[in-house]
């Protein structure tokens, strides 16, 4: 995603704006869609991940298999790739007339079909109704997985093992709280509403913010890391 958006970002914040092809514009959407849709699947399958490992700790091994991993992985991609594929025919199969300016950072949804002369009323309930799918279906195995987690650890007897089992929860929670707070904000809601700048804001929030925190946030959690940052505090 950020080696999608930010390149053309940059060119936008040094020279003011940036120029793109139609094709282009696609393309980039198109790369967009893709890692967007399986980031959210992605972050459902850690989510099993970290229920198994806590609520199932003495079977993790054999539930959370090589075999496992490499197929939801592929699934992963397929769905994400049957989703853009959709969105692709859907926008390609519009009219575009000028002016042929994007007020954006990069060339998402709404801002492609506000540049159509077409009708696309059908496309948005469609893009709606798949957005549904890909994001609150995901969302909702998120939120029963900590469910269970929450009630698991809360049996836990000493504050010790308790804190020790939402600490290895604790990154991907922020990620999670960080990315779909501003995707469901900005895609899953009325956006007549939001201010342009608003929605810019929200959207650098996924593109750019969380990819850049990503690593942070999980390395922290690394205990050579943490030794590391310790020496460098001697």
């Amino acid at each position: 995603m950020t080696t999608d958006i930010v390149p053309v970002l940059l060119h936008s914040v040094l020279y003011g704006r940036s120029t793109m092809t139609l094709m282009g514009c696609i393309i980039q959407y198109s790369v967009f869609v893709l890692s967007d849709c399986s980031e959210c699947l992605l972050l459902s399958v850690m989510s099993y991940d970290r229920y198994v490992a806590i609520c199932n700790p003495l079977r993790y091994l054999s539930i959370m298999t090589h075999n496992l991993c490499v197929t939801s992985v592929s699934v992963i991609w397929l769905v994400a790739f049957i989703v853009t594929l959709i969105n692709i025919i859907s926008i390609y199969s519009l009219h575009f007339c000028g002016p042929h300016i994007i007020d954006h950072f990069y060339c998402d949804y709404d801002p492609i079909l506000q540049l159509s002369c077409s009708d696309t009323s059908i496309i948005q309930k469609l893009n709606l109704i798949i957005g549904g799918f890909v994001v609150t279906g995901p969302f909702i195995i998120i939120v029963m997985s900590y469910m269970y987690i929450v009630i698991t650890v809360l049996k836990i007897p000493s504050n010790t093992g308790k804190y020790k089992a939402f600490s290895t929860c604790s990154s991907h929670l922020i990620v999670v709280s960080v990315f779909y707070g501003t995707l469901m904000i900005v895609y899953m809601f009325p956006t007549k509403g939001h201010s342009l700048i608003l929605s810019k804001i929200l959207s650098l929030m996924y593109t750019v913010l969380t990819p850049l925190l990503n690593p942070i946030i999980y390395t922290l959690r690394n205990k050579d890391i943490k030794n590391a940052l310790n020496r460098l505090k001697v």
